[in-house]
C-alpha cells in the first residue's frame, strides 16, 4: 500500500483558505513550499478535487506533472454525486464523467466518488450532519428502486471510464445508499462491473447515525476485498444520549476509537494493494498531526510484514 494524502486543510501560510473548504489544493504560489512538505513527511501521492467545468486537458497535464515533480502525484480525482434525485442527478453525472477524463489526462486513472443524495427535508432531522438518529438519503430509507436506478447510471459511467482505463470507487458516505457493508456490496453486485468498486471509508460509517450500524471490524473484512480506494480518518466518539445525539472529535490515526491496526491487516488479508489515503484533521498543524497519521501506518505496515 502507498500512504497518500486526502487532505481536510488547505491553510498554509500565508495562504488563510479563509473561503474554505479546506479539500481543494491551495494555490500555485503557495504548493511551490506546501507540496514538498507532504512529501517530506513521507506522503505519496494527493488527493485531487475535480477542477471547474471547461479545464483544458493540458492544464490538467501540467498540474500533474506539477504534483509529480514535487513527489506527491496524483493519486486519485475525486468528484461524483448521487442519482436517485431527479434534480441532482444529471449534474452528478456531468461531475463524475467530467472527474473520468481528468483522472485520465493526470494520469492516476482512479476516480473517487459518492452516490450521496441532497436532503429531501432541508430543514428536518438528519439533512446535513451526522451522529443522529436519521440519515436522510441512506440506505435504512432507501427502496430497491433507488439501488437500481443508482446502478444503471453507474454502470453507463462505468463503461465510459473502462473504455479510458480508469477505476472508480464508490466511497461509503452518510447520505448514501451506500452507508454500510451490505448496502455498498449491494450496490457493486447490481453495477457488477470489474473496474467499479468502493473505497470502505470507516469513519464515515461510525458518525453517520448515533449508534453505528455495524462494527467497523465486520465491515473491513466485508469490503476490503471490494476495494479500490481507501479513506482513512479518526474519531473520538462523544455520546449524548439525552439528546439523542453524538459528535465526533476528528484525530491523528493512532489517537483515537478505531482500530486501524485490525483494519490495515484486513486490508493486506485481501490483497489490496491501492492507496491508504489520510484524510487529514481539519484543525491545528496538519503537518504534525498527519504527519504523525503517516509514521503510524508505516509502523503498521512494518509490524504486519510489509
Amino acid at each position: 500500500m502507498k500512504i497518500t494524502y486526502a487532505f481536510r486543510r488547505s491553510a498554509f501560510y500565508p495562504f488563510d483558505d479563509h473561503g474554505g473548504p479546506g479539500n481543494e489544493l491551495p494555490p500555485p504560489e503557495i504548493r511551490r513550499v506546501w507540496l514538498p512538505a507532504l512529501h517530506a513527511r513521507g506522503f505519496e501521492g494527493v488527493e485531487v478535487g475535480v477542477q471547474p467545468r471547461g479545464t483544458s486537458d493540458a492544464s490538467i497535464r501540467d498540474l500533474g506533472k506539477e504534483l509529480a515533480d514535487a513527489g506527491v502525484p496524483a493519486a486519485v480525482i475525486r468528484g461524483g454525486g448521487g442519482f436517485v434525485s431527479p434534480r441532482a442527478a444529471q449534474s452528478s453525472r456531468e461531475r463524475v464523467e467530467r472527474a473520468i477524463h481528468q483522472a485520465h489526462a493526470i494520469g492516476c486513472n482512479l476516480v473517487n466518488m459518492t452516490v450521496s443524495t441532497p436532503a429531501s427535508d432541508p430543514s428536518g432531522p438528519g439533512a446535513n450532519g451526522v451522529g443522529e438518529r436519521i440519515s436522510q438519503g441512506g440506505s435504512r430509507y432507501a427502496s430497491e428502486a433507488d439501488f437500481e436506478i443508482t446502478a444503471h447510471h453507474m454502470r453507463e459511467v462505468g463503461k465510459i471510464a473502462a473504455g479510458l482505463g480508469v477505476s472508480i470507487a464508490i466511497e461509503m458516505h452518510q447520505h448514501s445508499l451506500a452507508d454500510n457493508s451490505w448496502s455498498t456490496l449491494h450496490l457493486l453486485d447490481l453495477i457488477d462491473l470489474p473496474n467499479v468498486g468502493c473505497n470502505p471509508d470507516l469513519g464515515n460509517l461510525y458518525w453517520c447515525y448515533e449508534e453505528p450500524e455495524e462494527s467497523v471490524e465486520r465491515c473491513i473484512v466485508a469490503l476490503a476485498p471490494r476495494a479500490t480506494y481507501w479513506h482513512c480518518k479518526q474519531l473520538i466518539r462523544v455520546h449524548v444520549p439525552e439528546v439523542q445525539k453524538a459528535y465526533y472529535i476528528k484525530v491523528p490515526l493512532p489517537e483515537g476509537d478505531m482500530d486501524y491496526r485490525f483494519a490495515v491487516a484486513a486490508m493486506f488479508g485481501a490483497g489490496y494493494t491501492g492507496a491508504m489515503a489520510i484524510e487529514g484533521v481539519r484543525e491545528g498543524d496538519q503537518m504534525y498531526r498527519d504527519g504523525n497519521s503517516a509514521e503510524y501506518c508505516r509502523q503498521l505496515f512494518r509490524d504486519l510484514g510489509h
